[in-house]
C-alpha cells in the first residue's frame, strides 16, 4: 500500500477561532476593531513553535502578519486590526521555532555545567542563515552579533551573547520556515461600519408627515419633521416602501378588500402605470425631492434607510413585462399572495427558480444599486425568509463587493433556523424575538443566546420595540408602563434598536382583543398623528438615547451580562468596554402594574473593587448620585419610573485606577 501523506503539513493547526461553518461564511465586526485570533498549534516531540495571523483586506495583493503567542495547553493567540470597511480574509500559519529551541536547550545544558561547545557552532550557523534572510539594517545587526560571538574566547561569553535580547528579537523576524505549515483554510470577516452595530432606528410613513388626514404627506413634509427625529435622539430615519402602489385588489382601511377611491392602499402593493421599485410615488415627490431629503437628513445627522419588498402589484411593469419570473396558475393568470387563511390578491410573489432567473435576480441586485446612486446606505429586507437563501448569499456580496458600506436588515420573523441562516448568507443585522421576550428568566435565556453564544460572531440582533405590523400583547394590555419597560430593554440590552412611530406616544389600540394588528392601521390609511399627545413618553426615549451616545458600554452588542435581583420580576445586568472604562448597570421592573423591590448584587469584582471601597452611582435617567459600599443594593421600581440605569466609578487615587483598569475581565456567575 502506497502512503499518500503531505510531508509539508508537520505542525497540526486545528480549533481557529473565529470560524464560521468551516470558512464558508464570514464572522462580522465593525471597523476599529481588533480580531482577536485563537486555535490550537502543536506538534511532535518538544520543540518550540512560533506562528502568525497572516490576514489581508480582500482587495489587496499582499498578506501582513502579526504574531501569535502562547496562552496554555497548545492554544495560541493573536490579533490584528481591522481598518477598512471592507471583508477581510485571515489565516494562520505555524513553524518550527529553531532558534527558539536551540537557546533553550543551549541553556538547559549550560545552567547544568555540560560542555556546549557543539551546540555552539550550531547555533552561529542558524545566525549565519539568517544573515543570508535578513535585509537592510537587521541584516547589519544580525552581522555585527556574529562578529561579536567570533570574538569572545570562551564558552561563558558565547552564551551570554546568544541570550541577548536583541539578537532574538532579530531571528524572530527573519526565522527559519523550513516546515511551514498554513492552516488549510482562509476565513473571511465581514467588517462593517460601526453603525451596523450602533444605531437607534426610527420608523414613519412619508405619506402620514402631512398632520392631516385628508392630504397626502410629501417628501418636503419629512423634511420638515427631521428636528422631531433628531432631538429624540435617532440617527436612522426607516421609510416603508415609497414606490408606486397598484390599483388592483387595493386594500382599503383596516385590510378590507374593497378601497373606496380615496384610499392609498397598502404601500407593499408596489408598482403601477408611474413604474416600480425604481420610481417614487408621485404623491410624495419626484426622485430629486427624495435626493434632496436625503442631503437633508444627513444634514440633521440621520441616515435614510428604505425597505425593499420583493413582490409588486398586478399593476407592475414586471407582471406585464415579464410574466415568467412570476408563479403561473393552470388557467394562465398569476398567482398572487397568500398565507392561509390570509390572501394578498395586491401582490404577486416571485419564482425565484423559474424561466428567466438569472435574469430576475440581477434586476433585483440593480434595484438596490439604483438606490445606493441617490444616497441610500441602508435597506430593511422585507420579508426575505420567503426567498432563497442563496439568492441572499449572491446579490449581498454582489453589492458589498462594490458599496461595503450597504447595510441590509433582515425582516424575517421566522423559524429560528432560518433567521440563522440568513444572517450567515449576508444579512448585517436582523429582526429578533425579543419583541415577545416579556419576562426575566426568558429574555435571559434569549440575550445570553444572542450576545454570549456562537450567534455573537454573525448575528446582530436590532431590537425593535414595535412594527406597524406587530402591537404586541405588552403593549395593549400594560399601557405607558409597559412603552416605559420596553423601550428601557430595546435601548440597553442591544447596541441597535428600533421603533416605529406611534411608539413614543403609546399607541395601542388593536384591531381585536388579543391580535397583535393595530386598529386603523397607518398601512392602509393616512394617520394624522398628535405629536404632543398626553402621556406620551417622548423624553425618556430622548433620554435613553442620550445615555446610549455618552456611555461607550452601551454602543457595544456582545458585551452583555446578567446579575442577581432576587425578584423574578426585576430584571439586572450590566455592560462594560474591554478596558473597563465605561461600566453601566441596569435594574428594570418587567411588571406594568405593580411595584417592586428588590436587592441588586453588583459584580464588585467585574467593578475592580473590594468589599468596603467606595464607589460612585450616577443614575441617567434622574442624575441622582450616591456613594455606595458594598455589593448588595436595595431598590424600589414602580410602574410609573420602572428602571434605573446606573452609570458607575470607582472613588479611588489615580494610580488605584489605573490598575484597576489593567486588570482582566472577570464575569461572575450570576447570584455570587
Amino acid at each position: 500500500m502506497s502512503l499518500r501523506i503531505d510531508a509539508s503539513r508537520k505542525i497540526v493547526i486545528e480549533n481557529v477561532y473565529p470560524e464560521l461553518d468551516c470558512g464558508r461564511y464570514a464572522v462580522k465586526r465593525e471597523v476599529g476593531d481588533p480580531l482577536q485570533v485563537r486555535a490550537d498549534i502543536y506538534k511532535e516531540g518538544h520543540d518550540a513553535i512560533a506562528a502568525a495571523v497572516r490576514y489581508r483586506a480582500e482587495d489587496e495583493g499582499e498578506w501582513r502578519e502579526s504574531r501569535m503567542h502562547f496562552l496554555e495547553n497548545d492554544r495560541w493567540g493573536g490579533t490584528f486590526p481591522l481598518e477598512r470597511n471592507v471583508r477581510y480574509l485571515f489565516t494562520i500559519a505555524a513553524w518550527t521555532d529553531v532558534f527558539g529551541t536551540w537557546r533553550s536547550d543551549l541553556k538547559k545544558k549550560f545552567d547544568a555545567a555540560q560542555d556546549v561547545a557543539s551546540e555552539l557552532l550550531e547555533g552561529r550557523r542558524l545566525i549565519a542563515d539568517a544573515v543570508e534572510r535578513a535585509e537592510g539594517e537587521d541584516r547589519e545587526g544580525l552581522e555585527a552579533l556574529l562578529r561579536e560571538l567570533d570574538a569572545t574566547s570562551s564558552q561563558a561569553e558565547q552564551v551570554a551573547v546568544s541570550a541577548d535580547d536583541e539578537l532574538l528579537e532579530l531571528m524572530e523576524r527573519w526565522p527559519d520556515r523550513g516546515d511551514l505549515t498554513e492552516h488549510d483554510r482562509t476565513l473571511p470577516v465581514q467588517v462593517d461600519r460601526v453603525r451596523a452595530r450602533f444605531a437607534s432606528w426610527y420608523e414613519l410613513f412619508p405619506r402620514s408627515m402631512s398632520d392631516d388626514p385628508e392630504r397626502h404627506g410629501t417628501f418636503d413634509d419629512v423634511i420638515g419633521k427631521l428636528p422631531y427625529v433628531r432631538d429624540m435622539g435617532f440617527d436612522v430615519l426607516y421609510f416603508p416602501p415609497i414606490h408606486p402602489i397598484g390599483l388592483q385588489f387595493r386594500k382599503g382601511k383596516n385590510n378590507t378588500l374593497n378601497a373606496g377611491p380615496d384610499q392609498p392602499g397598502s404601500p407593499y402593493a408596489i408598482g403601477g402605470e408611474e413604474g416600480g421599485h425604481k420610481d417614487v410615488h408621485p404623491e410624495l415627490g419626484t426622485l430629486e425631492d427624495f435626493r434632496r431629503l436625503v442631503a437633508a437628513a444627513e444634514e440633521h445627522g440621520l441616515e435614510v434607510a428604505l425597505d425593499y419588498a420583493i413582490q409588486v402589484s398586478p399593476d407592475h411593469p414586471y407582471a406585464k413585462d415579464h410574466p415568467n419570473w412570476f408563479y403561473i396558475r393552470p388557467d394562465g393568470t398569476i398567482k398572487y399572495a397568500e398565507n392561509p387563511p390570509k390572501k394578498y390578491q395586491d401582490i404577486y410573489p416571485l419564482n425565484f427558480y423559474g424561466e428567466g432567473w438569472e435574469e430576475q435576480w440581477e434586476e433585483w441586485r440593480d434595484v438596490i444599486l439604483f438606490w445606493v446612486e441617490q444616497g441610500v446606505k441602508t435597506f430593511r429586507v422585507d420579508n426575505p425568509h420567503t426567498k432563497p437563501v442563496q439568492f441572499w448569499e449572491w446579490m449581498i456580496r454582489e453589492v458589498q463587493s462594490e458599496h461595503p458600506e450597504v447595510i441590509f436588515l433582515s425582516e424575517a420573523f421566522t423559524r429560528p433556523k432560518m433567521m440563522r441562516a440568513l444572517a450567515k448568507a449576508g444579512f448585517t443585522q436582523s429582526y429578533t424575538y425579543f419583541t415577545w421576550r416579556n419576562f426575566k428568566s426568558e429574555i435571559q435565556e434569549y440575550l445570553t443566546e444572542l450576545t454570549q453564544g456562537p450567534m455573537k460572531e454573525y448575528f446582530r440582533g436590532n431590537f425593535f420595540a414595535n412594527t406597524p405590523d406587530i402591537l404586541p400583547e405588552f403593549l395593549q394590555r400594560g399601557g405607558r408602563p409597559a412603552f416605559m419597560i420596553r423601550a428601557v430593554l430595546a435601548t440597553t440590552l442591544s447596541s441597535v434598536y428600533g421603533i416605529y412611530s406611534g411608539f413614543e406616544l403609546c399607541e395601542n389600540t388593536p384591531m381585536a382583543p388579543r391580535k397583535e394588528e393595530y386598529l386603523n392601521s397607518e398601512k392602509y390609511e393616512i394617520k394624522a398623528w398628535d405629536w404632543d399627545r398626553p402621556g406620551n413618553i417622548r423624553p425618556l426615549i430622548t433620554r435613553l438615547n442620550q445615555a446610549r451616545r455618552e456611555h461607550a458600554a452601551l454602543q457595544e452588542y456582545d458585551n452583555l451580562r446578567f446579575y442577581h435581583a432576587d425578584n423574578d420580576n426585576i430584571l439586572f445586568y450590566g455592560k462594560a468596554t474591554a478596558d473597563r472604562t465605561s461600566i453601566v448597570f441596569v435594574a428594570v421592573n418587567l411588571d406594568p402594574f405593580q411595584a417592586h423591590e428588590a436587592t441588586l448584587w453588583f459584580p464588585l469584582d467585574v467593578m475592580g473593587m473590594g468589599q468596603h471601597d467606595p464607589w460612585e452611582v450616577e443614575e441617567l435617567l434622574t442624575d441622582e448620585r450616591h456613594f455606595w459600599h458594598g455589593s448588595p443594593q436595595r431598590v424600589r421600581l414602580d410602574p410609573d419610573a420602572p428602571a434605573r440605569i446606573y452609570r458607575v466609578r470607582a472613588w479611588r487615587s489615580s494610580e488605584q485606577n489605573f490598575d484597576y483598569f489593567m486588570k482582566p475581565t472577570v464575569v461572575p456567575t450570576p447570584g455570587r
